[in-house]
């Protein structure tokens, strides 16, 4: 893309950034350990297979590994050296992938989701099976376009979409009823996420990239989910299959340091915390204990917990009633970002 197309593309997110320094509130800091634990390096992603890794899922004997977009699907079996030992294939021409969630009966399911121009009439899920049996689902939101690199799934297997925004809030959806195939199955909007931005060091926009939601994970037994952007994980208890009520509370957050493109995360079944980068040549990454670092007992972190489209308050989420800053500094904050998206743009290819 030459320097002018990157220009006029940054456009509508600068213009978001702006619009949102406006308005921007102060949120609540995440939980930090005292010392918190750094990812390690397990092994390097070297096949040129996986130039765009977005989505990673793990269970007790190997990790699967998926594509941002491509034309068909591909998931790739990768052993824990992160050799490639399979590929699970299916004709199906997926529209942009971005992420990855692995059901309790083996099911890896897809979150084609992507849509960085905001124009796709439906999104879509695809759930594919061991065999390389797929089944399409084609979902629509209730209020328009969205682009969202961030899918997983409750204890009983429901998804949940997380958008991507600069600034301003990440939407949280869930289909409204039984999925239908090939549908659509209208969404509905069940809370709302608001990160902060920190010093962690990585991703391709500074810390602007420090605030946009690229993936999202839940533990193996459904008690831990992970949502991250490209330089944190945030870690919330879930209690029972309250999703929107786990992003009401204070969650963990564990900087993920140094990652260029970070967007996939994944929980092993005994907890350890996985995240990877694009581009051939980076590293899978393990935090050893990760879901352990929630407290999942403490109820005292819990806000206000969302009621029905109520704006949850969540990792350095803002929740409505927050005071905010006064417009010079709102828009001081803005023009900062607006800067690092203008000279982090030209390294982001298609998101």
């Amino acid at each position: 893309m030459g320097a002018l197309r990157r220009a006029r593309a940054a456009f509508p997110l600068v213009a978001a950034v702006l619009a949102a320094g406006l308005g921007v509130a102060p949120s609540a800091a995440a939980t930090v350990p005292a010392e918190p634990p750094l990812p390690r390096d397990v092994c390097t992603i070297d096949d040129d297979r996986l130039p765009e890794l977005s989505g990673l899922a793990a269970d007790e004997e190997q990790w699967y590994a998926v594509n941002d977009g491509g034309t068909q699907i591909e998931i790739y079996v990768l052993g824990k050296d992160c050799a490639v030992r399979e590929v699970i294939g299916h004709p199906t021409d997926p529209y942009d992938v971005e992420d990855m969630a692995l059901a309790s009966d083996g099911t890896l399911w897809l979150g084609d989701t992507g849509d960085n121009r905001k124009q796709r009439d439906t999104v879509a899920l695809h759930a594919v099976r061991p065999d390389g049996t797929a089944t399409l689902y084609r979902l629509t939101y209730p209020d328009g376009q969205h682009d969202a690199e961030a899918l997983l799934l409750d204890r009983a297997g429901t998804p949940y979409i997380i958008t991507k925004h600069v600034v301003g809030s990440s939407e949280v959806y869930r289909p409204s009823g039984p999925l239908t195939s090939p549908g659509p199955t209208p969404l509905e909007h069940v809370g709302s996420l608001r990160v902060s931005a920190t010093d962690t060091e990585g991703g391709p926009v500074g810390r602007v990239g420090s605030m946009l939601i690229t993936g999202a994970a839940s533990s193996a037994d459904g008690s831990v989910i992970a949502v991250r952007t490209y330089t944190d994980a945030y870690l919330y208890p879930v209690t029972g299959d309250d999703i929107p009520a786990a992003l009401a509370k204070q969650p963990v957050r564990v900087p993920l340091p140094g990652e260029e493109q970070g967007e996939a995360i994944a929980f092993e079944p005994d907890g350890t915390l996985l995240s990877a980068s694009e581009g051939v040549g980076n590293p899978v990454r393990a935090v050893p204990g990760a879901a352990g670092l929630v407290d999942r007992d403490d109820e005292d972190s819990t806000e206000s917990a969302p009621q029905g489209d109520e704006p949850a308050a969540a990792s350095g989420v803002g929740g409505e009633g927050e005071s905010e800053f006064p417009v010079v500094a709102g828009i001081a904050v803005a023009v900062v970002l607006a800067g690092g998206v203008l000279l982090g743009v030209g390294r982001l290819r298609r998101r």
